[in-house]
């Protein structure tokens, strides 16, 4: 796994969200975006992520910083993830894996004795310019908002 690192400009990708509707970075120039890997659509973990986030979406929105969260799930189960959780950002379908893969953070993994290939739970801060201004890849899922949330009020 060679994930990217701070400096670089993030891949270009193109992927569709709980809706079906195509989302590109290029959507977003002049924002931040929080582009989010997480393993799976309502999991405990990944749950407690997202609500995290869906609950700093005002501080988040005064840093102007979009949130983007992304999993191999299919479309369908990311909206009803959405639904079931209220989340108030985009979740988007990375089923194949290359957005993950261009991010580096598709892997190996060991869970219970067991390895296979996953994605990993890292998240990148993308600046107004489409550069990786900030990795997290250090956090528990119910602090990652509050981490995110640390560095934005540091700057």
């Amino acid at each position: 796994m060679n994930t990217l690192t701070a400096g670089t400009p993030a891949p270009a990708f193109s992927l569709l969200d709980q809706d079906g509707k195509t989302i590109t970075l290029a959507d977003f120039a002049g924002k931040k975006v929080l582009f989010y890997f997480y393993p799976k659509a309502m999991t405990p973990g990944c749950t407690v992520q997202a609500q995290g986030l869906r609950d700093t979406k005002k501080e988040l929105d005064e840093h102007n910083v979009v949130v983007l969260g992304v999993s191999i799930d299919p479309v369908k189960r990311l909206g009803k993830f959405i639904e079931r959780d209220n989340l108030n950002f985009s979740l988007l379908s990375d089923e194949d894996h290359q957005c993950a893969e261009q991010f580096g953070v598709w892997g190996e993994k060991k869970f219970m004795g067991r390895t296979y290939d996953g994605l990993h739970r890292i998240s990148f801060l993308i600046n107004e310019e489409g550069i990786i201004e900030h990795i997290f890849n250090k956090f528990k899922t119910k602090t990652h908002h509050e981490v995110v949330l640390d560095y934005l009020n540091e700057k």
